[in-house]
């Protein structure tokens, strides 16, 4: 069953109606943010989220939930469903592996797909949600669905991550380690090759490392007067300064020490099962393991 044999058949009609409808509320819209000003135009920003773009990333999910179920994207001659969104759908490899872990997760977590209908939660709380459901499985979730869908109801994804990956602390400590090791494993520092007088470097760093280079840079990344340079400009030149320090170069031949801020709570740090993760300021969660490794060498205040 390709796409183009689906869509000369009878029973697209209503797809091809809803198409219509669709594109005609977009026009709208779009009609409606170009003449909007001031408050009625951030009004328009929220209620296109709100009511637009993620009611409609959930509708997605659910379609893409139920052609796994078919495994109709073997007609097309993809190998998977990933595959079939990558190209049918035009999406990175990541975000469609994303949305078919989301599909598979929502089925069973109810509560969080009728949030994610309604618009009230967005779609990268959700992501956050069904990567949880993935590490500790979703009837651990649906025990603290409600409270979860709660916090993610008042908090930035990012903010929302930090609760989550507590959330997961709480009730698979050792999960929650062994994920960090994975994480530390995909490490990597790529210094690419002068190209038009320029070098590209790219990389990944677990939490500690990622915390560790910032609190590092962070001293010499202050602007000076009348400082043009940009924030990424200021980090490379501060990266720069690290180096030379690093090999006894730096001019004023002197450098503060990286110095880490760990908040955890007493039972975090005495390994009692079910306390929250550490929070590494800059770095994210950690797990109590790595909480009691700085304990061994740092000041407790």
């Amino acid at each position: 069953m390709a796409v183009a044999e689906v869509e000369r058949k009878p029973g697209t009609r209503r797809l091809d109606a809803a198409m219509q409808s669709l594109r005609a509320g977009v026009r709208a819209v779009s009609d409606y943010v170009r003449d909007a000003e001031g408050e009625t135009l951030g009004e328009a920003l929220i209620q296109i989220r709100e009511a637009g773009i993620d009611p409609l990333e959930a509708a997605f999910v659910t379609g893409v939930r139920r052609f796994d179920r078919s495994a109709e994207y073997k007609a097309d001659g993809a190998l998977s469903l990933t595959a079939w969104l990558r190209w049918k759908c035009k999406l990175s490899g990541g975000a469609a592996m994303e949305r078919v872990e989301i599909a598979r997760q929502l089925e069973k977590l109810p509560q969080t797909g009728a949030a994610f209908a309604n618009g009230d939660v967005g779609y990268q709380h959700v992501a956050v949600l069904a990567r949880t459901a993935e590490n500790v499985g979703a009837a651990v979730v649906r025990k603290e669905e409600g409270t979860l869908l709660q916090a993610a109801q008042t908090m930035d994804p990012g903010q929302f991550t930090t609760v989550a990956k507590n959330f997961e602390h709480r009730v698979d400590a050792a999960g929650a380690l062994a994920e960090a090791n994975r994480a530390y494993e995909r490490r990597y520092f790529h210094i690419g090759e002068p190209q038009d007088g320029l070098v590209r470097v790219d990389g990944l760093l677990d939490a500690e490392g990622g915390a560790t280079l910032r609190t590092a840079l962070e001293p010499f990344m202050k602007p000076v007067k009348d400082d043009a340079r940009n924030y990424g400009q200021r980090s490379v030149d501060a990266l720069m300064e690290l180096c030379r320090q690093g090999s006894g170069s730096r001019r004023d031949g002197a450098g503060p020490r990286p110095q880490l801020i760990v908040r955890a709570s007493l039972d975090t740090l005495a390994g009692i099962k079910g306390a929250p993760a550490g929070e590494l300021e800059g770095g994210g969660t950690v797990p109590a393991e790595t909480v009691q490794r700085y304990a061994c060498d740092s000041a407790i205040s």
